[in-house]
């Protein structure tokens, strides 16, 4: 199995509707260095289970941008369909006015780069952790029917961060302000006996 976790994450130029609905042709991740990113794909608009995930991320995108992290979401669908969906209210179906870009993957070459693009020609719901310097550290993909824990994604950037700054590793289930670990074998024992 091939993993893009430590690797540079595939950049990539395509069309996005941002979130002022204005349509940008010369999209590209690594105009986001210097921040963190979610990296989200979901497998079409005007579906079921894909708004739920969507308007999520936006209930949640000023945490995340608090901690200098963007969301940027990805299908196989046009832009055109994108705005569309934006433009049609959630009490009918819609996304309402989603406050991060939706990017454009017509010829599936994003999804087939991050692994997710199924054979029938969409993807399934990958999430990528993408750091500063354009790495990908974190990943999880769920198959269609499974919707993500947008909490998780949120976990996990604070994880980074916190391993980024202070160098002691995460526990499982490990939250912001919580102990972490040394990572010596010293530092867990020690961990272990105080919370176990």
């Amino acid at each position: 199995m091939n993993t893009l976790v430590t690797r540079p994450a595939p950049d990539f130029t395509a069309t996005a509707v941002l979130a002022d609905n204005s349509i940008k042709e010369d999209f590209k991740l690594s105009d986001y260095r210097g921040k963190y990113v979610i990296l989200f794909f979901y497998p079409l608009d005007f579906t079921f289970v894909c708004p739920s995930e969507i308007l999520a991320f936006n209930k949640h995108l000023s945490k995340f941008q608090e901690k200098n992290c963007e969301i940027i979401g990805v299908s196989i669908d046009s832009q055109f369909s994108h705005l569309a969906w934006k433009n049609t209210p959630v009490n009918q179906g819609g996304i309402g006015q989603v406050q991060y870009p939706l990017v454009a993957d017509l010829d599936k070459k994003i999804s087939r780069n991050y692994g997710v693009l199924l054979d029938v020609g969409i993807a399934l719901r990958g999430t990528f952790l993408i750091d500063k310097e354009g790495l990908v550290r974190h990943a999880v993909v769920n198959d269609l029917p499974l919707g993500r824990n947008i909490e998780e994604a949120l976990r996990m950037v604070d994880a980074l961060q916190f391993h980024e700054k202070y160098g002691d590793v995460c526990p499982a289930n490990w939250k912001d302000g919580e102990d972490a670990m040394k990572p010596t074998a010293e530092g867990v024992a020690d961990y272990l006996t105080k919370h176990n």
